[in-house]
């Protein structure tokens, strides 16, 4: 099977790339810039110029692909709005690929996206299952909920630094689960007759609170965070404020997903079903506590290795 995976620099599009080659797959990545995803054709992925917002250049790139994988959103600092990419991009990719009459698309959502219809990127994402459902295309919709990489710079590394730890107002307890795991529960799915035409949530095997995790790197570091709460009025006022400047649309878009974060409602899915019709043990997923744990003894050796000492802060009265 021949696959496009589109977004594949990014943080789980590499994770994808990654998997479907070590299967044996031959794979084809999507890119704006051959030098930023260079690090794919050295790991044996075929690059192909191609651009979400320029139709035109989506069907040469789908010539004899048997498959497409969509890991692509709008970055928060790319000059494309959310819009632009994650709807009008993505209707003209899933119009290309119907056009090229490829075996499987495979796309991911957010879990919960259909709950939000006024935070831009769910209501979107929300639209685009529903757009890829009646294409006629044989599809696959994975919807995770957040990533464990992503723990690392909001809460390991501020806490290993001494930095601050922000914190949403009641933020909501997310199940995170690792992208390398995400990647296999995809590349399964694509040959799993039982997963087309579904929509499978991806969920780890618990949902964690932000206070949880931060009392979980302090054990786990040997050092204690230093926390301030970000009152959600205050997000709210500056989405306000950027949707008066075109350059802050996207900042904007990308605020409104703090309303589904300081929900209160936890970002969580019964997986039992999706282990039965993928054949994946529960226990093979990543749990968070070994994620951190295994990050921290790696940082907390290597530090010690450097000899490490933690600098002395002066304090002047």
């Amino acid at each position: 099977m021949s696959l496009l995976i589109v977004g594949a620099t990014g943080t789980l599009g590499r994770q994808v790339a990654r998997r479907a080659l070590d299967e044996g797959y031959t794979v084809r990545c999507l890119t704006r810039n051959a030098k930023r995803a260079a690090f794919l054709r050295e790991w044996g992925a075929e690059l192909v110029y191609g651009d979400l917002c320029k139709p035109e250049t989506l069907s040469e790139a789908l010539e004899g692909i048997t498959a497409v994988i969509d890991a692509a959103t709008a970055r928060a600092t790319d000059s494309l709005s959310i819009r632009q990419v994650d709807w009008e991009g993505k209707v003209a990719l899933i119009k290309a690929a119907a056009e090229a009459k490829v075996e499987r698309f495979l796309f991911f959502s957010i879990l919960g996206a259909e709950l939000y219809p006024n935070v831009p990127l769910m209501d979107i994402k929300a639209c685009t299952e529903k757009y890829l459902a009646q294409s006629g295309l044989n599809y696959t919709i994975l919807s995770p909920c957040g990533f464990l990489q992503g723990l690392i710079g909001q809460y390991a590394i501020p806490i290993l630094e001494n930095q601050t730890v922000w914190v949403t107002g009641e933020a909501s307890p997310i199940a995170y689960m690792d992208t390398q795991d995400i990647a296999r529960f995809a590349i399964t799915a694509l040959g799993s007759p039982n997963a087309a035409h579904q929509r499978l949530p991806l969920a780890g095997p618990r949902a964690w609170g932000p206070y949880e995790i931060i009392r979980l790197c302090e054990r786990l570091s040997g050092r204690q965070a230093r926390i301030s709460r970000m009152p959600v009025g205050l997000l709210r006022s500056v989405r306000k404020v950027a949707r008066f400047f075109q350059w802050g649309w996207n900042l904007s878009d990308r605020l409104a997903f703090t309303e589904v974060l300081a929900s209160g409602k936890p970002l969580d899915a019964e997986m039992a079903t999706v282990y039965e019709v993928l054949d994946i043990p529960p226990e093979s997923v990543t749990t968070l506590e070994s994620y951190l744990q295994e990050y921290f003894a790696r940082i907390l050796k290597k530090l010690k290795e450097l000899d490490y000492k933690e600098p002395v802060i002066k304090t002047s009265f």
